[in-house]
């Protein structure tokens, strides 16, 4: 998947995954190395440590390859995945936009491949999106990516570099939508696009719709209408062999799974990237209230 947003350097957190001693006694909760999949990370972590087990985090693994290795090896037990990403980085399969339909191709996909379980998915869909100001909706007429299609010649895009040339970024949607020939498209680092568009230096961003900024900006996201992007829903998925010593991981973080929703991710999000908070304390906090 598109690197979904800064990083964090939490160095101190990053697991050296060659040493040769873990504590077997614990169960190993990963994440990758970006703001969500630390604070979900966190609060599975929490979780399990609240219902009375002991957890070791191995957080900051890197990329989606790089964590399934680390599960296949033992060296983790869970982390934070996204169906999206199982179903067409990992798979290689087209993007499925049910959330339901793409939940069980992975599911079952995962467990014959590769011996990982699939928890309860969260409603939250971290998918990606296109989004714009308030004022540039409502000067352009955008609610979904019909008019944005539509309106393309008169609108400017900040993006990414990988969106422009993925098949389930810019030429998947000039191909399904039709359209999207930009008046003008500039590429900038994860942090700076949103500062283009808040700026007027762009009228269309590309985005995640978890995206901290999406609310502390008070951005439009722009209505897949006619659903070509694929399903995004983050669950927990588990070594079998884990969850066959430890049965109790999936009733505790089936509890929990259906809270995170789009809203709270955004603000959870926002907390960490704007007010520069821990993502334990904000992983704390969402499992208080």
């Amino acid at each position: 998947m598109i690197s979904r947003r800064r990083a964090l350097a939490f160095a101190a957190a990053a697991p050296l995954l060659t040493r040769c001693l873990f504590d077997r006694s614990a169960v190993r909760v990963g994440s990758k190395n970006f703001t969500e999949s630390f604070v979900i990370a966190e609060i599975y972590a929490q979780s399990l440590e609240s219902s009375g087990m002991h957890v070791e985090r191995l957080f900051n693994l890197g990329s989606t390859q790089i964590a399934i290795a680390a599960m296949q090896r033992g060296n983790i037990d869970l982390y934070p995945e996204y169906t999206g990403t199982a179903l067409i980085d990992v798979l290689h399969l087209p993007p499925i936009s049910n959330s339901r339909a793409a939940f069980d191709v992975v599911a079952r996909a995962f467990r014959q491949r590769y011996g990982i379980v699939w928890l309860t998915p969260s409603p939250m869909n971290d998918s990606q999106a296109l989004a714009t100001t308030r004022a540039v909706a409502a000067r352009h007429g955008l609610a979904t990516l019909s008019d944005c299609a539509r309106a393309a010649s008169r609108l400017r895009l900040a993006t990414i570099q990988e969106f422009l040339a993925r098949p389930d970024g810019l030429p998947g949607l000039q191909r399904y939508y039709g359209g999207f020939a930009f008046r003008q498209i500039r590429t900038y680092d994860i942090a700076l696009k949103y500062r283009a568009l808040l700026e007027g230096a762009a009228d269309v961003a590309s985005a995640f719709s978890t995206d901290g900024a999406i609310a502390t900006d008070g951005l439009v996201v722009l209505r897949d209408d006619r659903h070509f992007w694929s399903a995004y829903n983050v669950a927990p998925v588990v070594r079998a062999p884990a969850l066959a010593a430890r049965p109790q991981i999936a009733a505790v973080l089936d509890a929990v799974s259906p809270r995170i929703t789009d809203r709270t991710a955004q603000m959870m999000n926002a907390q960490v990237e704007h007010a520069q908070a821990d993502p334990a304390d904000v992983a704390a906090a969402f499992l208080k209230r």
